[in-house]
């Protein structure tokens, strides 16, 4: 179909954004607050569109149910309180903590209900729900900026809405049969390219619009935990709740190795001085002269690496070598790190390492969902694994 802002191919997440926000201020689609750069778009007609939710099977049958705190998203919160649901508010930029419980007081009418789903009766009608709480989330209700009839997803680019997700997936409180739906204005749908959305980005089922109920059927699989290896020492410092969820895990014996703790030594070309020392013994052994140096350091170059992690303690490196055989995902190299529960695969080029994302995510092994992605960064001297060789470990 076609729509409002035509997206060309070759953008980034950040010129979507733009081409967005500029629309909604240049066609005044917007109220309160304004501009709508860096902000999910309280757009106008965001209460009407909103008003589609009650419509949904999903909405009727749901009982937990958790709202973004953003603007457009006020008039939604108050029809779960109207419907006598119970209302999941995440705290802003998760400062403090990771959602409230919105609690309106006895007998309120729905003119309290419509204070209590305002940013301040969201402060002073709540109660705080910690990690450990056992709850079990029907249905979420998220902002966007953008999203497509595919069902891919584009917050504003700080990535809080994408991780609440996945903490509340490592909580257990949602699973694959919890729906998404947003709510966004008709020009906030275009056509997202796929190569844009990466393993922890969110996707949605619903779309609701002022004029239209989009259903995605998107099969794409949500995030079903934190990826640590994508996170900051930094981010931490800033998301206590986040910090508090990692020591949960790495006492559970999870792998909750963050970005920066990533072997990071990467394969180089030395041409002036035609050194070894930045190749990977497989590929230095046998180099005699510069040529062969410099011709190797080209293929390793081309090398593309896939992290998998959050490998169940009890795998065996056998067992994980037919795994990937089993699903055409052979590598060239694999550097096993069972004990952290990880593993590096080395491919020849990006597009066989593509094939093994695309084939590996989603899949469980011994019971435990595995982490699949590209790796941020190469590892030099790697400790590598002979493929045609077993090695129990």
């Amino acid at each position: 179909m076609s729509h409002l802002i035509k997206i060309n191919p070759g953008v980034t997440k950040w010129d979507i954004r733009q081409k967005i926000w500029d629309y909604i201020e240049d066609n005044n689609l917007a109220d309160f607050p304004r501009p709508v750069h860096h902000r999910i778009p309280n757009f106008k007609g965001a209460s009407h569109a909103g008003s589609s939710l009650s419509c949904l099977n999903e909405f009727k049958c749901s009982k937990i149910v958790k709202v973004n705190p953003d603007k457009p998203q006020q008039h939604v919160r108050y029809l779960v309180l109207e419907a006598g649901k119970t209302l999941l508010v995440p705290t802003p930029r998760l400062r403090t903590g990771l959602f409230n419980r919105i609690v309106p007081p006895t007998g309120a009418t729905k003119d309290v209900l419509r204070i209590c789903s305002t940013s301040k009766g969201v402060k002073d009608y709540s109660v705080p729900v910690g990690l450990d709480a056992k709850v079990n989330v029907d249905l979420v209700i998220v902002g966007s900026v953008a999203v497509s009839e595919k069902g891919w997803r584009l917050g504003k680019g700080e990535g809080f809405a994408d991780m609440e997700y996945a903490m509340i997936a490592a909580m257990g409180a949602v699973n694959d049969s919890t729906v998404v739906v947003t709510v966004v204005h008709d020009c906030q749908v275009v056509d997202i390219p796929d190569e844009l959305i990466d393993s922890h980005d969110l996707t949605v089922d619903y779309i609701l619009t002022p004029t239209k109920v989009i259903k995605t059927e998107c099969r794409h699989p949500k995030p079903q935990g934190i990826f640590w290896f994508k996170i900051d020492a930094h981010v931490l410092d800033k998301i206590p709740v986040l910090r508090k969820l990692r020591h949960m895990e790495k006492q559970a014996g999870k792998d909750v190795t963050l970005k920066n703790e990533l072997p990071n030594a990467t394969v180089k070309q030395d041409k002036a001085a035609g050194s070894q020392k930045h190749l990977p013994q497989s590929l230095a052994k046998g180099c005699k002269n510069n040529n062969d140096l410099q011709s190797q350091a080209a293929i390793a170059d081309e090398i593309t690496t896939v992290y998998v992690g959050n490998i169940a303690p009890s795998l065996r490196v056998s067992e994980f070598k037919v795994f990937l055989k089993e699903h055409k995902a052979t590598p060239q190299r694999l550097n096993w790190q069972g004990a952290q529960g990880r593993a590096f695969l080395d491919y020849k080029n990006k597009a066989l390492a593509q094939n093994t994302v695309d084939a590996l995510r989603g899949l469980m092994i011994n019971g435990s969902s595995i982490w699949v992605d590209f790796a941020k960064a190469q590892r030099g001297n790697p400790k590598t694994l002979s493929f045609q060789k077993t090695q129990r470990q």
